[in-house]
């Protein structure tokens, strides 16, 4: 049964629920306020992360949180501000860092991101794309031995979990990496974790839906939704009106705007990270995770980069010097050669996540609303969710059994 699609929102999330509901025999537009060549899903570190099925709510991340709140370069900086919706997602927040939150979230964190390396390959393989895509697992670089420790730990539950991971020691780590050289005092293995190179994926899939007919609406902003009996009849944008049988919203860190519109108060707060890319000869050939400094490493196609921080602070593109020094002095420090000059550091560029409170993404419909689906709130792990996501809004909306189940990623779930 072919259905009319409206997508909000043109980043990673929004084109793979595009490309899934094509498949489906589906009439797809997608609407996005920017040109579509920026933001999060063109600066992540392009992983594929099993590995990371801990959410960001966990115990003690509430703590640190206030502790680091007046540096503004730590890992996690939450900037204090008087917003109603701040406020409320910060209780959530706390109230989410729990065993008990990290218990519930572990499987269906590394559902979503198992199924989605699957369906990574199967994309490139079904569509002749070339975008790199390459398994060669991921390093957790400790430069202390608390920090070990606590790596150690993570990852006797990722063996529980079934993951392919183990402790390597130094000389293992050099035999893996011969051609850098790394201040590390040890290192955790994750085999499982696939990395890529965001842009070519992002260029590939648009083209693809391009050449497939689905309409690409990009510069325009979408103002209104009309609901009539807790249905949308129609979207207005700064330009037209639309009608659709069904609409997506993946809207990212902007999704909560658009969700009062139907009465719902979706959790949400913009997560900043940034990223510095380097053309020097790094000699990196493993993505790794500088775990001290929460910074990732990925050799991509032609270039290094280096990413990270969560930066908590509302919706703005601002640059922070001082945050992007804090990620070039991580990577000279967990590699005494490598050193980002001013030109990198100045070409630096940002992304905002959408964070939801206990580390879970919003997929599914709320009941305000019988006709819109959702479709974000996964924090940094919107890469590696993105292809499973778009499978199962694709499922959604075909009234089709869900390929994973979704229970607690309802966006109508109380924090």
């Amino acid at each position: 049964m072919s259905k009319t699609i409206i997508i909000i929102g043109g980043g990673i999330i929004g084109l793979c629920s595009a490309y899934y509901l094509h498949k489906e025999g589906c009439q797809v537009s997608i609407i996005d306020q920017s040109n579509m060549d920026s933001g999060a899903s063109y600066v992540n570190a392009g992983y594929l992360s099993p590995s990371h099925f801990i959410p960001l709510s966990a115990p003690g991340v509430m703590k640190k949180g206030f502790k680091w709140m007046l540096n503004p370069a730590s890992p996690l900086y939450i900037k204090p501000r008087l917003d109603p919706d701040f406020l409320k997602w910060t209780l959530a927040f706390n109230n989410s860092c729990t065993a008990k939150n990290v218990k519930k979230a572990i499987p269906t964190i590394k559902g979503l991101t198992l199924l989605s390396q699957e369906f990574y390959d199967a994309i490139k393989q079904d569509e002749n794309f070339s975008f790199q895509l390459e398994k060669k697992g991921l390093l957790m670089l400790c430069q202390t031995d608390k920090m070990l420790e606590e790596e150690i730990h993570t990852a006797e539950i990722a063996k529980s979990e079934g993951l392919d991971v183990s402790e390597i020691t130094l000389t293992e780590l050099k035999t893996l990496e011969p051609n850098v050289a790394m201040s590390a005092k040890g290192a955790i293995y994750y085999r499982c974790d696939s990395h890529s190179t965001p842009q070519e994926f992002m260029m590939e899939m648009k083209a693809y839906l391009i050449r497939e007919g689905v309409e690409f609406f990009t510069n325009e902003k979408v103002e209104d939704l009309t609901l009539v009996n807790n249905k949308i009849v129609s979207l207005k944008t700064n330009r037209q009106t639309f009608q659709a049988d069904e609409f997506v919203l993946a809207a990212g860190s902007w999704s909560t705007f658009l969700s009062k519109k139907i009465g719902l108060n979706l959790l949400l707060q913009a997560g900043k990270g940034y990223r510095i890319n380097t053309q020097q000869p790094t000699g990196i050939s493993i993505p790794a995770i500088l775990a001290e400094a929460k910074v990732a490493v990925t050799p991509m196609n032609g270039f290094t980069r280096f990413a990270g921080t969560m930066e908590i602070a509302g919706i703005n593109n601002a640059i922070s010097a001082i945050r992007v020094e804090t990620i070039a002095k991580a990577a000279s420090q967990f590699y005494p050669d490598i050193t980002l000059n001013e030109l990198e550091k100045n070409d630096a560029a940002s992304g905002l996540r959408p964070v939801s409170p206990d580390g879970l993404p919003y997929i599914g419909k709320s009941q305000k609303c019988s006709n819109l689906t959702m479709a974000t709130g996964h924090a940094m792990m919107g890469w590696s969710m993105a292809t499973a996501t778009g499978k199962l809004v694709s499922e959604i909306i075909m009234e089709k059994p869900p390929t994973l189940d979704l229970q607690n990623c309802h966006p109508d779930r109380r924090f």
